[in-house]
């Protein structure tokens, strides 16, 4: 088994070591779990093919509401109705109805998915 060196904050590094708690055996084990699901929904978003419907969740802290603003203004187009929420904890809950071209959908996606003022992405397709 290959070995990799990767940086992550201590914050990251104590919900890694929570993880454990729930029966994982270690951090590798908890980050190659991760690192499964993620290539399981990359791969599942990647098979979608003509015009969909569906729901995005994006979670961030209320400091980027302008960069997830960015990114809706540039899909606009394909999102059909906008839910923004400010939560307790100083974050923000946006929930995205989008229906159209699953290309485009994807993009969008991946708009939230990569940028890392963004804390949490999913879409959920019918």
């Amino acid at each position: 088994m290959a070995v990799i060196s990767i940086s992550l904050s201590e914050k990251i590094l104590k919900e890694i070591d929570a993880l454990k708690e729930e029966g994982y055996a270690g951090r590798s084990e908890v980050l190659r779990a991760g690192l499964r699901s993620l290539m399981a929904e990359t791969k599942d978003k990647s098979k979608l093919r003509g015009l969909i419907d569906g729901v995005l969740l994006v979670m961030h802290d209320d400091l980027h509401t302008e960069q997830a603003s960015e990114i809706r203004h540039r899909h606009q187009r394909i999102i059909k109705t906008h839910i923004h929420n400010q939560l307790d904890n100083d974050k923000c809950l946006e929930i995205f109805v989008v229906g159209g071209d699953a290309e485009k959908i994807r993009e969008l996606t991946d708009a939230f998915q990569t940028n890392k003022k963004i804390d949490f992405a999913k879409l959920i397709v019918s």
